[in-house]
């Protein structure tokens, strides 16, 4: 084995050995420890690096460089700071928020320097949850992809396996049958429907409004319980894979989808009673967490968060994707940029996508449910009973996974955060050579900075809660 270099240096390092004079001679054993020992010290991370990823080394500091004291104010793109005389050091104190916190939505931590119950300056913390999601689809064959990145933004799941999906497919040259297309849009929709309303029912919650957080859980329920018989599953789906969907849908799924609409309606209609005209709501979200359409853009905003910030911007009408194009649906955009726009934009989308799947309940098409190309998709079970051919077909595939040709591609989907991507490379072989995800929780996360400075500490709850970050999603 040879020396590795030093990270830092680029240089080769070689171990420091020094002999006692009485020392025993080295067994082989302690030579190849030492050898151990020598690659693993170069495998380290260089000592710039640790500055940074170092858990004290992401504080907040009380004497910060211009730069740093710029993106902690929210000033980086608007300069909207209230306060010229800022507060001495013996006027402001630095708190931690988090990230053992039931109101952080996930182990997020926010260091917030605080003048009385002003907040003066924020900085997002995260590293806590990182589970390695990218660097472990290069090791998972195309077949065995949707497993993992379902779990990224486990609220929106049927997204996250869509676009992972959709990327191979460019990548293989393959259409999926009509009947497979629909049946993705119904269920990604239906998802965006789930996850908003346990976003309303845990923002509302979080801002004080307990019976939403209990009105909310039940219309979720109905999806849920949809999602279950048709994939086996509640959450984290592996449903949606290349080439098509896993199953094909269940016998009652009409009925079934109709109680589900029926249900949600009327709850919508329940949670605007409730709230809109709640002056104690209204007071808690009117004003609060506002971000402009210019700090939306540079911090790469986008979804819900950026349509009530009044751009206009949505992948599925303005990118469209597996047929999204031929549905008939409204973008609601909002003008004001607050928490209040952000519950209107989201029961609105709630009510388009609950439009898109009726749309697509009465197009349903016959036919298969997945691509017929045999190189992607395992012969017939019956088959299998039949021909050893396809009995070895069949196990090639699920073992080895099938080769996608060499390539890269960048695949967006409409999310229910925002925008989601992934960039794929591929080798030719059956696994990505890389995997690289653009998740919306990260941009929102890093733009809290501009909505919570100048405001109430007491609002700084119901602003985090309103840009739905997932830190499964972050911290992937």
């Amino acid at each position: 084995m040879s020396n590795p270099p030093d990270i830092t240096t680029g240089e080769l390092e070689a171990p420091a050995s020094k002999t006692e004079a009485n020392a025993p001679a080295s067994t082989g054993a302690d030579e190849r420890r030492a050898v151990h020992d020598l690659w693993l010290s170069g495998t380290e991370a260089p000592t710039t690096a640790g500055r940074f990823t170092d858990e004290g080394a992401q504080e907040m500091l009380d004497d910060e460089t211009p730069e740093a004291l710029a993106q902690q104010r929210g000033t980086a793109v608007v300069d909207d700071y209230v306060s010229d005389d800022l507060a001495t050091g013996d006027e402001t104190q630095i708190l931690n928020m988090g990230p053992q916190h039931p109101a952080t939505h996930g182990v997020l931590r926010l260091q917030v320097e605080l003048e009385g119950e002003i907040v003066r300056r924020v900085k997002p913390i995260i590293g806590y949850l990182h589970t390695g999601m990218e660097r472990t689809a290069e090791v998972l064959t195309y077949m065995q992809g949707p497993t993992n990145v379902t779990r990224m933004d486990y609220l929106s799941p049927f997204h996250n396996e869509l676009c992972f999906s959709l990327a191979t497919e460019t990548l293989l040259g393959i259409d999926v049958p009509p009947r497979a297309e629909v049946i993705r849009v119904m269920m990604s929709e239906l998802n965006r429907v789930a996850s908003h309303l346990l976003w309303a029912a845990t923002t509302g919650f979080d801002i004080g409004a307990l019976s939403m957080m209990i009105y909310g859980w039940r219309e979720r329920e109905l999806c849920l319980e949809f999602f279950e018989k048709l994939t086996g599953l509640r959450m984290n789906h592996n449903y949606i894979r290349p080439g098509g969907v896993s199953a094909d849908l269940h016998d009652g799924w009409e009925d079934d989808l109709e109680a589900l609409i029926t249900g949600v309606e009327k709850g919508l209609v329940e949670y605007e009673d409730l709230l809109m005209g709640n002056p104690i709501f209204l007071e808690r979200t009117k004003g609060v967490g506002y971000i402009t359409p210019e700090e939306c853009l540079a911090y790469g905003v986008t979804g819900p968060v950026a349509r009530a910030s009044g751009i206009d911007w949505d992948l599925r009408r303005d990118m469209p994707y597996s047929g999204f194009e031929e549905y008939e649906f409204d973008v609601p955009v909002t003008s004001n940029g607050d928490v209040f726009d952000r519950f209107l934009v989201r029961f609105e989308e709630v009510r388009q996508s609950l439009r898109i799947v009726r749309q697509a309940a009465d197009r349903m098409p016959d036919g298969d449910w997945r691509t017929e190309d045999r190189k992607v998709t395992p012969p017939p079970r019956a088959r299998i009973d039949q021909s050893m051919e396809a009995l070895i077909h069949h196990f090639k595939i699920m073992t080895e996974g099938f080769k996608v040709p060499a390539g890269e591609t960048y695949q967006a989907v409409e999310s229910s955060r925002g925008e989601l991507g992934m960039y794929m490379v591929s080798n030719g072989t059956a696994k990505p050579w890389r995997l690289h995800v653009r998740a919306p929780s990260f941009a929102h996360v890093q733009a809290l900075p501009t909505m919570l400075t100048d405001s109430l500490v007491a609002d700084t709850i119901a602003t985090l809660a309103s840009v739905d970050p997932v830190l499964g999603d972050v911290d992937r």
